[in-house]
């Protein structure tokens, strides 16, 4: 007789006889583990207990090597060597822009425009002919419209201190702690008492005497509304079916358009038709170097300038962590030399990619800030950006004589305030030394 393999029983019936797999068909790990959870399920089963265990450990560790040796195709699959010049990757057709995997092979957007590209709401907007109006938004929301006619709206109150954490941004919002807003009101206390030093009473006291009081503590109620950051751009029909193009409007002007003013509005927004600024809100500290004989009292560089106000933001109980300057001053604090013609701040003028710092303070440069002037200061111990809305992507036909000019437009907005809730965090610095 030849050879054959042994024959293995995917499972038992009621009455104990073995079930054997149809000829010339493999049992599927799917059928397999089904007939063992039957078996396991059975109250009569009296067959060999140990063997069915045995034979359950077996299959659950193949169906877990089948998980993972799947993720793992799905993640090769997902990446592109270098210059690969071959328009597919493990057979499949390489993912156009916007449809870009997350590092499980999952695919997710990552930005507003991959959100947008990829939508159903696009798609069925040029099966359409490109007519009509629709938007996407870049952010988790509930499901459903709601608007403010159709359900009450309720503030949104801030409640006690915003802890502080360190961070690397690039741009001023980054520095800002960020949360979210449920209604379009917003209500937060701003507390107007000063720096720590002034009201903290705490001390050592004897046995039986009395404790002191720290105080006065004053805080304001803020009731402010969230404001609409918005613009547009006109666009091609025949650029809007071009992916990248369409990315590029969206990251490339919309979207970094908002941010860029967002910047501005964080900074010197005046609170009452626009966002409220930091620098505009009442109660920031401030440096300025004493005025003095010019000829004996040279004006400190600018290096020093910031250092002596951090100083100050640390006396005030509010340690800083970041700095915000005209890129004109950062490019003064980096040429400043000694008397040997070094640099003071950099070491390396080739290494332009390394993170800008000064003092130990992450360095933010934006035209938004007047140049002569920065603002340091615990940018999230005392101030949060609360956001309703997140980027959201609007595209429309129905503009003006665009429809017959095949134009379309695109439009981006975003709704948001900033709560400063503790102003004596912050310090405005002045460069120039005062006159007498």
């Amino acid at each position: 007789m030849g050879n054959f393999a042994k024959v293995r029983p995917i499972g038992r019936r009621r009455d104990g006889r073995p079930i054997y797999p149809i000829k010339g068909g493999a049992p599927t790990l799917l059928e397999q583990r089904d007939a063992i959870v039957a078996q396991l399920q059975d109250p009569n089963f009296d067959g060999d207990m140990d063997e069915l265990l045995q034979r359950a450990d077996e299959i659950a560790a193949q169906i877990e090597q089948a998980q993972q040796r799947d993720a793992r195709l799905r993640q090769l699959q997902a990446l592109t060597p270098p210059g690969d010049p071959q328009p597919h990757v493990g057979g499949q057709r390489r993912q156009e822009p916007g449809m870009q995997p997350d590092d499980r092979g999952e695919p997710h957007p990552v930005t507003a425009a991959e959100a947008f590209v990829r939508s159903a709401a696009l798609e069925a907007f040029r099966s359409n002919g490109k007519q009509g109006k629709f938007a996407v938004e870049h952010r988790a929301a509930p499901a459903g419209t709601v608007t403010t006619g159709t359900q009450p709206q309720q503030n949104t109150r801030v409640p006690g201190i915003i802890p502080q954490n360190p961070d690397f941004p690039l741009l001023v919002a980054s520095l800002l702690d960020r949360q979210t807003s449920d209604g379009t009101t917003l209500e937060y206390m701003r507390d107007t008492s000063g720096p720590q030093s002034t009201w903290n009473k705490a001390a050592v006291v004897a046995e039986g005497a009395d404790k002191p009081m720290s105080g006065p503590f004053t805080f304001d109620l803020i009731t402010t509304t969230l404001k609409t950051v918005a613009h547009w751009v006109p666009i091609t029909r025949q650029a809007a079916d071009d992916n990248g193009q369409l990315m590029g409007y969206i990251n490339g002007r919309l979207t970094y358009g908002l941010e860029y003013k967002m910047d501005r509005e964080i900074l010197t927004g005046n609170g009452t038709t626009q966002m409220q600024g930091i620098l505009t809100t009442p109660g920031i500290g401030s440096y300025q170097q004493a005025a003095g004989d010019p000829e004996a009292v040279p004006t400190d560089p600018k290096l020093i300038t910031l250092r002596k106000a951090k100083t100050q933001g640390e006396l005030a109980l509010y340690p800083p962590d970041a700095v915000v300057m005209n890129p004109l001053d950062w490019q003064d604090v980096e040429l400043d030399t000694d008397a040997n013609g070094q640099f003071r701040v950099i070491t390396s003028v080739t290494d332009s990619g390394a993170p800008m710092r000064i003092w130990g303070l992450t360095v933010v440069t934006s035209v938004a800030m007047t140049a002569g002037t920065a603002l340091l200061g615990g940018f999230r111990t005392g101030a949060t950006l609360w956001e309703r809305q997140g980027v959201t992507i609007l595209m429309t036909d129905s503009h003006a004589d665009y429809f017959t000019a095949n134009t379309l437009v695109i439009l981006a907005e975003r709704r948001a305030n900033v709560a400063v809730h503790t102003p004596a965090a912050f310090v405005r610095v002045n460069f120039a030394r005062a006159t007498a």
